[in-house]
């Protein structure tokens, strides 16, 4: 599309951010202006859970998008609240990359050599249940921080291991550095991991075309039945929930499969279940597979919303 606009891009300052809002500008093919952003998640060492939860690093950007600052923010789409913002619409989902989380331990090692006691640090309270479930007996030890600060405390001898997810591995460059990739019948990675959500205000038309050519219909399916389980379960990004959808080719068009998972966090305990249906009720198949994960007990191993 022909534009003399140039378009303000927000973006988080991370690495990772600022690689992942590059790849999107660059892919607009219009004019556009990097805007730096800094979030309460980035001025927090804390862990997420402990000052705000859900939308920590989502709220300053949308803030200067409603206040015309920028004209588009790019987010990591796990990060946003499940709830729609007044005034903003996600114009594009791209394609997404690998959903899977990835295990970057010392020697090499995969999960299953690591010894018994071995200290492997994640922020995730999803990650944290999923890996005491496996019962390896492994030390799990609060993390947070950009991926050189991870990978960099196994560097150092602090950490056995940590995990993190493979797209931001993949994004960076650095996906060699991954001594496994974890499989979801494991681990189950977080809603819309891996995927991208780009925003701009709902009535910039302009914006709204120009982002389109980036939206990815099978990514945005997959996407939205993830999300609507973790709504339906009234859980924020912090919760101890695991959603992977996939599309596929059914016998009357394109069908979403999703898998589901709510763990207690100590792992003593978890719900897995799946359910189908066709992409244009992506919505409703996560709607219902909630209902049944509730149905079997998913409600006393979550605690309290993030």
């Amino acid at each position: 599309m022909t534009t003399t606009r140039t378009l303000r891009i927000g973006t988080r300052a991370s690495a990772l951010a600022r690689t992942q809002t590059g790849t999107v500008a660059a892919a607009l093919g219009v004019p556009y202006e990097i805007v730096h952003v800094v979030t309460e998640g980035d001025r927090s060492s804390a862990a997420v859970t402990e000052f705000g939860g859900t939308g920590v690093f989502v709220s300053a950007l949308r803030t200067a998008l409603l206040a015309g600052e920028i004209d588009v923010a790019v987010h990591s789409f796990k990060d946003l609240p499940t709830a729609p913002a007044d005034g903003i619409t996600i114009a594009a989902v791209p394609p997404r990359e690998d959903p899977r989380d990835a295990l970057v331990a010392r020697d090499g090692l995969v999960l299953g050599e690591l010894p018994p006691g071995s200290r492997v640090g994640t922020g995730a309270p999803r990650r944290v249940a999923q890996l005491h479930a496996l019962g390896l007996g492994l030390q799990i030890v609060p993390l947070r921080g950009n991926v050189d600060t991870r990978i960099g405390k196994v560097r150092s001898g602090d950490l056995d291991a940590v995990v993190v997810a493979l797209a931001g591995l993949r994004r960076l460059g650095r996906a060699d550095e991954a001594t496994e990739v974890l499989d979801p019948i494991q681990v189950l990675p977080a809603p819309a991991q891996g995927a991208l959500a780009i925003e701009c205000r709902a009535d910039d038309e302009t914006a709204i075309a120009v982002l389109a050519v980036l939206d990815s219909a099978d990514t945005r399916a997959a996407v939205t039945a993830e999300r609507a389980l973790l709504a339906a379960l009234e859980a924020g990004c912090s919760a101890p929930v695991g959603a992977l959808a996939e599309i596929a080719e059914g016998d009357d068009g394109p069908e979403v499969f999703l898998r589901g998972s709510v763990t207690a966090v100590d792992g003593s305990d978890a719900v897995r279940l799946s359910a189908t249906g066709p992409t244009t009720d992506a919505e409703g198949v996560g709607r219902r597979l909630a209902a049944e994960l509730l149905a079997d007990g998913a409600d006393t191993m979550m605690g309290s919303p993030a």
